[in-house]
């Protein structure tokens, strides 16, 4: 059982979702995914180039970790 703010997601398994978030979504316009905190918990956050196509349900959660998306549009680089 998850019990948010309780830290009992470890880094390692934050890692290892991140890892499976990378195939699981390859499909989609991602351009990137790291791993952040959401209530002191670790979780990873999936940054979008544009919203998904309709239908697509996108999981709240891989590996019991939390996952978070946010559509940032393309990143590029400060010159």
């Amino acid at each position: 059982m998850l019990r948010y703010g309780m830290n009992t997601i470890s880094l390692d398994q934050a890692r290892a979702a991140k890892a499976a978030a990378l195939h699981l979504f390859a499909k989609l316009d991602v351009v990137g995914v790291g791993i952040t905190r959401v209530q002191n918990e670790y979780a990873v956050k999936v940054n979008l180039n544009e919203p998904p196509p309709v239908g697509t349900e996108l999981p709240s959660t891989i590996e019991g970790v939390p996952v978070r998306f946010e559509i940032t549009g393309k990143i590029h680089a400060f010159r």
